[in-house]
């Protein structure tokens, strides 16, 4: 007897439920409200001829990224993936086979590893410290004292080029594409990067209509192709002169530093009989793999747990006593403080849980026909998981809706930013998951403990309470948030030397 499909709405010949799914934009508040209406944890809504399968509970996430996690290690191939990777070149875009083992055995074991993010601190450590010059300029103006009534921040945009500046160190072992800032802040080509990149996140998997129906590729009906088509060359135009240069610098002899970054880690790995192991093609797409995965994640947690915070102070003050507990105030925080800064850390995972990065994980590809939670999942589907409803479940969470970091504490336990049952999604797991949560738990904890560490943060003149509305297109916050930040430490503590 066959199961039947998982519940979901009735689709239309050859199109199935699209043209409901481009009346009702954002997608995904309408794929929630349909599965918050039938009352159902895992549908399934026929897309053309792609069935896609969200899922909203962790008991069947865990069924699909634990019990069958070999079954949905695929990706799907769409014209934004594609594009992307530069061909599916890299190992987060890449289909199931021989290119995505080759390139995720590389990230594993020559890039994202332990002596690799030992061997990269000092790069982490001089962005941290710059993180804090840069807000200082911003609020005091460099000036000698910190009696000054400080300034308004951006804390979006400080918050995304702090990921930037990181990520673009440990890739190319340099924060700028351009000239320096005298201020430690970005300059054209990083915003210009920046703004890019969060393009492509965006629009990697936007339920475009072609990646359903292939026959309409090249219409661009949504308007998808092209903003993914110019976010990628721009993208591109900077990354590749970096990469252009170092591979002629390497193949030359020139490059007599040795290796110093991960572009040369990917430049100079070589296969057994000593000849380079990827090709310039396959390094470009990895390097912006590696780009993009760091940049929004971070960000965006401490960009809404600050929000919340501010809105209600007497978090924000248990934090930053723990700070002084265990930092003091004659000295910066350090990576070497995160194993002890459980509650800080449970603010962050309390914003990963109640404000995820993305409405859904990326889709994971069924390889094989198979059974999920009693239903038929065919062999092609895209699963895709809620990071928005399993963060938000009433069942798993009292009060879900509320900014509630104690949630996440307990006795004796160190916190960490990483959910192993899949109550909600920082990092995500298995095969396709992220490999990086080492990395990124550290930008993410030394972001926030920086922030709040050297800067005291009130609600800007004037304004009663943060607005902490979501966006109608996707779940960053409406708008950027916008704080007065004042420096709280003694002024020889905040670095002023500048390193490119």
């Amino acid at each position: 007897m066959l199961l039947p499909l998982p519940p979901g709405p009735w689709p239309w010949p050859v199109v199935g439920s699209l043209p409901e799914l481009v009346l009702n934009k954002p997608a995904f508040r309408w794929i929630h409200r349909v599965m918050k209406d039938m009352g159902t944890d895992i549908a399934c809504f026929r897309l053309g001829s792609v069935h896609v399968v969200p899922i909203t509970c962790p008991k069947i996430a865990r069924e699909v990224l634990k019990k069958q996690d070999k079954n949905f290690s695929s990706r799907p191939l769409t014209f934004a993936s594609g594009t992307i990777s530069s061909g599916y070149k890299d190992a987060v875009l890449s289909p199931f086979g021989d290119q995505w083992m080759k390139m995720r055995k590389v990230l594993t074991s020559e890039i994202i590893c332990p002596s690799r993010h030992k061997w990269l601190h000092d790069k982490r450590a001089d962005e941290a410290d710059n993180l804090m010059r840069y807000i200082y300029n911003l609020t005091a103006g460099g000036s000698s004292s910190t009696s000054g009534v400080g300034a308004n921040v951006d804390v979006r945009h400080v918050a995304r080029h702090y990921c930037g500046n990181v990520i673009r160190r440990l890739v190319f072992g340099q924060r700028y594409f351009g000239e320096p800032q005298p201020d430690g802040g970005p300059g054209p080509m990083e915003m210009e990067h920046m703004d890019a990149s969060f393009a492509l996140l965006g629009f990697t998997f936007a339920f475009c209509v072609s990646e359903y129906l292939p026959c309409l590729l090249g219409l661009d009906l949504d308007g998808h192709e092209k903003i993914i088509k110019e976010a990628n060359i721009k993208v591109d135009r900077l990354h590749n002169v970096v990469i252009e240069e170092r591979w002629r610098q390497w193949n030359s002899g020139e490059r007599q530093d040795g290796v110093q970054d991960f572009l040369d880690v990917l430049i100079t790995l070589a296969d057994g009989d000593g000849k380079p192991l990827l090709s310039i093609d396959e390094v470009k797409a990895q390097s912006k793999g590696i780009i993009l995965a760091a940049i929004d994640n971070p960000s965006n947690a401490v960009e809404w747990a600050l929000a919340e915070m501010v809105n209600n102070p007497e978090l924000l003050t248990k934090a930053v006593e723990e700070m002084d507990r265990v930092v003091g105030r004659e000295r910066l925080v350090q990576e070497s403080d995160i194993m002890h800064l459980n509650y800080l850390k449970a603010c962050i995972r309390e914003a990963f849980r109640l404000h995820p990065i993305a409405p859904f994980n990326l889709p994971h590809v069924a390889i094989a026909d198979t059974i999920v939670a009693g239903y038929r999942v065919p062999k092609g589907s895209h699963v895709i998981l809620s990071r928005l409803a399993l963060g938000r479940n009433p069942a798993v969470w009292d009060e879900p809706l509320h900014f509630k970091p104690e949630r996440h504490m307990g006795d004796n336990i160190n916190v960490v930013l990483t959910e192993s049952e899949l109550r909600f999604i920082s990092f995500s797991t298995g095969r396709r998951g992220c490999i990086a949560a080492s990395l990124g738990t550290t930008m993410s904890v030394m972001l926030f403990g920086r922030l709040l560490h050297g800067f005291t943060w009130t609600k800007p003149a004037g304004v009663s309470a943060i607005n902490l509305s979501e966006s109608k297109h996707d779940l960053f916050k409406e708008k950027p948030l916008v704080l007065h930040a004042e420096p709280r430490l003694a002024v020889h503590l905040y670095p002023l030397i500048m390193h490119r």
